[in-house]
């Protein structure tokens, strides 16, 4: 799994581990010593496996159901990059010193490193309050609505309020003076805003005939692609910035470049924008941010001029054999034939 360092530098925050779905019993066979006390040392292994800062693994420790949170938010957020930049050049490459050469540096990928990292951390603590996984929290709690009461009728809320809460305790206070940590912490915030706007409510009618005599209604969070798919587009938007300092209260403000820079523009940063600091790489060549474009695959007409930066690309011809004409047969499979055809896959050159 591809996993943030939370104790770099510069630490940045967050694959799919299985999830419940609700309706789960919430009582299980007792346990007896010897087994809580295994569960509890396998807890604090997977705690200490992901370098955490002295008070992040604290958090993680007080309730066994944050390790598995944090490993979920991890893997989510890292496959929905992955998934977000698969035709671009950096195609969001973490594994090693990639990774670490990324975060200390203020980039725009940077920005979305963040943002998607502490959205997948929401996402995922406001689901697993839901799900009935943590001890410390449970429903969203609708006025009126008892929580034994949202279990029985499926209407477990996502709990965003006790999310936000967590995760703005584990990711840290706003910093004062240093540019970069507050540029990480205002991308942060965005991530976490993003989940917040998409919040939706969902009511069910329960009556005779499908009439609507007890309406039980919870709040649900956007699918996690979706809330990907918007840092990406303000990720195509998000603004160059630099610092200033506050005559008022004498701390450090994010505001445009002093001096203004061609191509970019000296619109004040919203706090929904995503903002950084440094110009981006081509990621064309091998360097320490990307093992670069040499042999990626490429779409023709789509994306070969951009990701293969001119050098051009390879056709190779193959032959595969897929299934197809599928029909469904009773009783009960899925029945196809199997289909050749010949197709073309482009690489770039070196």
């Amino acid at each position: 799994a591809v996993i943030f360092c939370f104790s770099c530098p510069h630490r940045g925050a967050l694959v799919f581990l299985g999830r419940l779905t609700g309706n789960e019993p919430l009582t299980i066979l007792p346990l007896t010593s010897e087994m809580e006390e295994a569960a509890v040392k396998a807890h604090y292994k997977v705690c200490d496996r992901l370098k955490l800062e002295k008070k992040q693994r604290r958090m993680c420790r007080r309730d066994p159901g944050v390790a598995e949170t944090l490993m979920e938010a991890i893997s989510m957020s890292a496959l929905e990059c992955q998934y977000q930049f698969r035709f671009e050049r950096w195609n969001c490459t973490l594994e090693g010193r990639y990774r670490a050469s990324l975060l200390k540096r203020g980039f725009k990928e940077t920005a979305f490193l963040y943002a998607i990292s502490s959205a997948g951390l929401t996402h995922a603590m406001a689901k697993a309050c839901s799900a009935g996984r943590m001890e410390r929290c449970t429903c969203d709690e609708a006025p009126d609505l008892e929580n034994r009461e949202a279990w029985q009728w499926g209407g477990c809320g996502d709990n965003l309020k006790y999310s936000n809460k967590f995760v703005k305790e584990f990711l840290g206070r706003k910093p004062n003076k240093d540019l970069r940590a507050r540029v990480d912490f205002h991308n942060n915030l965005v991530g976490m805003k993003v989940i917040k706007a998409g919040v939706e409510t969902t009511c069910k009618c329960h009556g005779v005939s499908g009439s609507c005599t007890v309406r039980t209604c919870w709040r649900q969070l956007s699918p996690f692609h979706e809330i990907g798919k918007q840092l990406k587009q303000k990720y195509e938007t998000s603004l160059k910035v630099g610092s200033t300092t506050n005559e008022a209260t004498g701390e450090g403000d994010i505001s445009p470049p002093k001096k203004s820079i061609p191509g970019h523009s000296d619109q004040i940063p919203r706090t929904t924008d995503l903002v950084y600091i440094d110009d981006s790489p081509s990621f064309c060549l091998m360097s320490r941010y990307s093992p670069g474009t040499s042999g990626r695959k490429c779409y023709k007409d789509k994306n070969c001029d951009s990701i293969c930066c001119g050098r051009g690309h390879n056709t190779q011809s193959r032959v595969v054999t897929r299934p197809c004409q599928c029909q469904v047969r009773w009783c009960c499979y899925v029945e196809c034939k199997q289909c050749t055809q010949r197709e073309e896959v482009y690489t770039c050159k070196d």
